[in-house]
C-alpha cells in the first residue's frame, strides 16, 4: 500500500449562484489528499493517514476516501474543525487563504502516529502539512520511521504560508535527506536554493522536475531524460501536480519498481 500522509481540506472552489451572484463551493481536496484519491482512482493500492474532523466537510472527506478506495483506517477523528481554503483564479492559476488555527489536521501530534505494517510499501509526503505545527513535526516522525520503504516528497512550497522560515527549512531538509523521489517545480528549487544533481549526491534516487508547458525533467544517478507536456488549455491548476504524483507513484507500483533497490537499478528508460 502506498500511505499518503498530509493534509486534507475542504478547496471552497469559486464558482456563480444561480441568481448570478459570487458564491464558493465546497470540494474535498488537500495536495496530499488528493495524491491519495488519484492512487485509488487509478487503482493502486492507496492508504491516507491525516486527521480528519467529526465534522460535516470531515465527514464528507471521509466519504470521498471511501468512494475513490482509499483506506483511511489510520486517520485519527477529533471534533475539532476541518481545515478551509478559498481560491481564487488568477490567469487560470490558484491562490489560497488558508483558515487552519486548531484544525483536526493541524492538531496531528506523534501519539496518533500508525504503526507502519508489512503492507505499507511506500510513504508520500507533501504540502502545507510540512510547514504547520504540531503536525508538520508528526509527519517528520513518521518519515524518520520508514524503515527500508520508499519516500517520495513533493515539498510544493508556499512561502506565504510559512510563519518560521528556519524551522521550515530545517526540517525539510531532513525529510529530504531521507527521500528516494522528489517531485519539485523550477520555483521550489530557486527558493531551496537546490538543483536536482544536488539533490541526487544527497541520496535521493529519482528527482521530477515540473516545468509546466516545458514538461517534465527526470534525474538520476545515471543522466536525465525530458518528458514533453501535452498541450492543453488551461481551465485551473487545482490539483494537477497532485496527480502528478500519484501517476508517477502508480506506474513505479504497476511496473515492479516501487522498492528502494529497483528505483536505484533502474536505468533512465
Amino acid at each position: 500500500m502506498i500511505l499518503c500522509c498530509g493534509e486534507s481540506l475542504i478547496d471552497m472552489l469559486p464558482r456563480t449562484s444561480t441568481g448570478g451572484e459570487p458564491a464558493f463551493a465546497p470540494v474535498a481536496g488537500g495536495a496530499v489528499f488528493n495524491t491519495a484519491i488519484a492512487l485509488g482512482r487509478l487503482g493502486a493500492p492507496a492508504g491516507y493517514f491525516g486527521g480528519l474532523s467529526s465534522d460535516l466537510f470531515g465527514t464528507l472527506l471521509a466519504q470521498a476516501l471511501t468512494d475513490s478506495q482509499v483506506d483511511s483506517a489510520a486517520c485519527p477523528r477529533s471534533d475539532r474543525p476541518t481545515t478551509l481554503a478559498f481560491v481564487t483564479l488568477v490567469d487560470g492559476h490558484a491562490r489560497y487563504a488558508f483558515y487552519d488555527e486548531n484544525t483536526a489536521g493541524r492538531m496531528l501530534a506523534d501519539s496518533d502516529l500508525p504503526c507502519l505494517g508489512d503492507d505499507t510499501t511506500a510513504l508520500f509526503f507533501g504540502g502545507i502539512s510540512l510547514v504547520s505545527e504540531p503536525c508538520a513535526d508528526t509527519y517528520a516522525a513518521l518519515c524518520a520511521q520508514a524503515g527500508e520503504r520508499v519516500v517520495m516528497i513533493d515539498p510544493n512550497i508556499r512561502p506565504g504560508f510559512i510563519k518560521d522560515e528556519a524551522r521550515y527549512r530545517t526540517r525539510l531538509a531532513g525529510m529530504l535527506a531521507r527521500a528516494d523521489i522528489v517531485k519539485i517545480s523550477d520555483e521550489d528549487m530557486h527558493w531551496l536554493g537546490t538543483t536536482p544533481e544536488a539533490l541526487i549526491a544527497g541520496g535521493t534516487a529519482l528527482v521530477l522536475e515540473t516545468r509546466g508547458a516545458e514538461g517534465v525533467l527526470a534525474v538520476t544517478a545515471r543522466g536525465r531524460i525530458e518528458v514533453p507536456a501535452t498541450r492543453a488549455t488551461v481551465v485551473d491548476t487545482v490539483g494537477a501536480g497532485d496527480t502528478f504524483n500519484a501517476g508517477m507513484l502508480a506506474g513505479l507500483e504497476r511496473d515492479g519498481l516501487l522498492t528502494r533497490a529497483a528505483l536505484r537499478a533502474a536505468d533512465l528508460e
